[in-house]
């Protein structure tokens, strides 16, 4: 099977590819012109196009649905070239603001929401996508393909800056090698150029990966899916505590290499009844306490075969103001894409039992 030619960074395809000048026009074409066949990189001889279809494969997946909400959500479905499928969502921050006499004042800010498996391992009780199994990783070039689709087929410039985060379907520690590739090939100068800075690997807490992943000195935001504040119910939420439980978590992120402007950001997905009372916000505040960490409170998305319910607005504020007034930086997530298939894997679950 031909690799991917989005696997490889600029140098690396620099060194496969004579004379070398060409990897940043080849860049050029997929980053800046979202090209989708060889065919169409006009300014490469054709006797070096034919060589690339015969060496490489191009456009990795392609979109088989797409769900848009009101809010400018929209939620994707790709297909592989193994006919699997994987989402990624694209979450628009910010509106566009106009001046008075019509011009642009700022344009929409976007955050794009990617996979990096085909189903996952961890098996999260409140995750739909862990309930359809995990099949397999994705290749860095297909993880980078998702970006370069949803910018092409949202008309996003080249030189328009999002930010990405990690937080899809599947564990991203779990998939270290093919997300850090991803990650520099996201950062590269003449192709996407999006800063490390605006990409955010967000794992369930696989903390002897969490050090790996500060060793790699990649400069990434990281985020915990933390989600409860003892042992016992966290096992319950997801299982993969029982290897990786809440104390070798919090070591291994004081290991991690935090910018002087960054935090360790937390996520903690509030479940109405399970995990959003005072208490557990006590917990929590003990827990963080000598980290430089946020908090992003997350209401839970529900769907249709889930047993846990949204928490009421009232028990959300009430455990931010515990936890704020106490010094520890935390924001609630608004939730988005409610009208639509917003939950991981939800999309997918559909398409499957379709």
């Amino acid at each position: 099977m031909k690799p991917n030619i989005q696997d490889f960074r600029e140098d690396e395809l620099s060194n496969l590819i004579k004379p070398k000048f060409r990897a940043k026009q080849i860049y050029s074409w997929l980053y800046h012109k979202y090209i989708i066949s060889f065919d169409d990189m006009k300014n490469l001889p054709k006797p070096l196009r034919d060589e690339l279809k015969e060496r490489f494969e191009i456009s990795p997946l392609k979109i088989d649905r797409v769900e848009e909400s009101i809010d400018g959500t929209k939620k994707y479905l790709f297909e592989l070239k193994d006919g699997n499928t994987v989402e990624a969502v694209l979450l628009l921050m910010k509106k566009a603001e106009y001046h008075s006499d019509g011009a642009i004042k700022h344009k929409e800010r976007y955050t794009v929401c990617i996979s990096c498996q085909v189903g996952c391992k961890v098996g999260c009780s409140f995750c739909l996508t862990g309930k359809s199994g995990f099949l397999r990783d994705l290749t860095a070039g297909e993880i980078v393909e998702q970006v370069r689709i949803i910018k092409r087929d949202n008309n996003i410039e080249a030189n328009r800056r999002l930010n990405i985060v990690y937080m899809g379907m599947g564990e991203p520690l779990d998939n270290l090698k093919a997300v850090a590739q991803s990650s520099k090939i996201f950062s590269e100068p003449n192709g996407l150029a999006i800063a490390p800075h605006r990409q955010t690997i967000s794992t369930s807490g696989l903390s002897s990966k969490i050090v790996k992943l500060g060793k790699m000195k990649l400069g990434v935001n990281l985020a915990i899916s933390l989600h409860a504040v003892d042992d016992e119910l966290r096992e319950k939420l997801m299982p993969i505590n029982k290897a990786y439980n809440i104390k070798s978590i919090i070591d291994a992120v004081k290991k991690f290499p935090i910018n002087e402007r960054k935090r360790v950001m937390f996520e903690y997905l509030v479940i109405k009844g399970v995990n959003d009372d005072i208490k557990s916000a006590k917990k929590l505040l003990s827990l963080l306490n000598g980290i430089k960490s946020k908090v992003n409170l997350i209401y839970f998305n529900p769907y249709g075969e889930s047993e846990y319910k949204r928490p009421d607005r009232e028990s959300m504020l009430k455990f931010q103001d515990y936890l704020t007034s106490r010094g520890l930086h935390c924001t609630i997530r608004e939730s988005k894409g409610l009208d639509i298939s917003g939950a991981c894997g939800q999309l997918r679950n559909q398409e499957i039992k379709d």
